[in-house]
């Protein structure tokens, strides 16, 4: 029987606050706050998911309709919101989310597909925004990235997600002249990377734990360190297609030293499928590689198995879960 995390967040309306593992455990999203009803499906106005999300008083937001928001423009959240989509199927399209200069946002169980247009990400993060948790989304098809976390956002925590459909899925640190971005810090754990082309994730600068992800027929690679990133992957499934290249190394120069190089993989547990290469340099040279337990012990870990990957398949993305029964006094907003 497969341990799957957060066995307990859909006990109560407001129990996903603070209960993240990773670097993303601090999130609380709206927990202080009133419930916001979203009342329908138009792009802004008066119930609409948009009013919600740029109220600046912390609000948890759920929905009591169902079907497609179709979005103008980027959609910005502001501090302490939580977004749950839990006992609806509620579909985001056309642009994405923008989480810019905010804390403490917890985005769930939403679909996010189709967003058109220059630099449209499904999730993007940045600048300087910290403590996210983005957990059972399915995100698929945006003509850029699905997230992107970059600029200085920390603290992040991506979990139980569902990729598919899409080229670039998942960037962390987007140049190497952003030396700034040494902060940052994000766990992806229990995501299905599922055909996606490349960027699961790429890196630069910054520190990422993967566990217990499962990553199979990707187009490039599967996961790339570049400058000064580390990456510790830790009983993640890799199961080829045709191309079998797992890890991929990119030598950039940060804008503040004189020599360019890549990052660092470690790899501890992992399971390679279907002729998977992992192709790990070990030479780390005079790098202390960090190690997650020494920022947190809460981690829902299990060896790499047939039966996680199956697990994987069938709990990632949206889910059709009822919202929780104390979800009280709807109606105002």
């Amino acid at each position: 029987m497969v341990a799957l995390p957060y066995c307990d967040v859909d006990c109560g309306l407001r129990a996903l606050a603070g209960k993240a593992e990773g670097f993303g455990r601090h999130a609380i999203g709206g927990l202080h706050g009133a419930i916001y009803v979203v009342t329908n499906l138009d792009d802004d106005g008066c119930g609409s998911l948009r009013e919600g999300c740029r109220r600046k008083e912390p609000l948890w937001i759920v929905f009591e309709v169902s079907g497609s928001i179709q979005l103008s423009s980027s959609l910005r959240v502001s501090s302490y919101k939580t977004i749950d989509g839990r006992g609806q199927k509620i579909k985001i399209t056309g642009k994405g989310f923008k989480l810019a200069e905010c804390e403490h946002v917890i985005i769930c169980n939403l679909e996010l597909e189709g967003g058109r247009g220059h630099d449209a990400d499904g999730i993007q993060i940045k600048p300087k925004s910290r403590h996210i948790w983005i957990d059972r989304c399915s995100l698929r098809d945006f003509d850029d990235g699905l997230i992107d976390i970059t600029q200085e956002s920390t603290d992040i925590t991506i979990s139980r997600c569902h990729f598919s459909m899409h080229d670039k899925s998942l960037i962390i640190g987007a140049s190497n002249t952003n030396i700034t971005d040494r902060c940052i810090r994000v766990t992806i754990h229990h995501c299905f990377f599922d055909g996606t082309k490349q960027r699961h994730p790429r890196v630069r600068f910054a520190k990422v734990h993967l566990y217990n992800n499962y990553t199979r027929s990707w187009g490039i690679y599967a996961v790339c360190a570049s400058v000064e990133s580390q990456i510790h992957s830790q009983c993640n499934i890799y199961e080829a297609g045709k191309k079998k290249l797992v890890f991929k190394y990119l030598t950039e120069m940060a804008a503040d030293k004189e020599e360019g190089g890549s990052g660092w993989i470690k790899s501890e547990g992992d399971l390679f499928l279907n002729g998977a290469q992992p192709c790990l340099v070990e030479d780390c040279g005079d790098v202390c590689l960090f190690q997650a337990h020494e920022h947190y012990q809460n981690c829902t870990m299990e060896p790499a198995s047939a039966d996680l990957k199956a697990a994987l398949q069938r709990c990632t993305g949206c889910q059709t879960i009822p919202r929780p029964s104390d979800c009280l006094g709807l109606g105002g907003h």
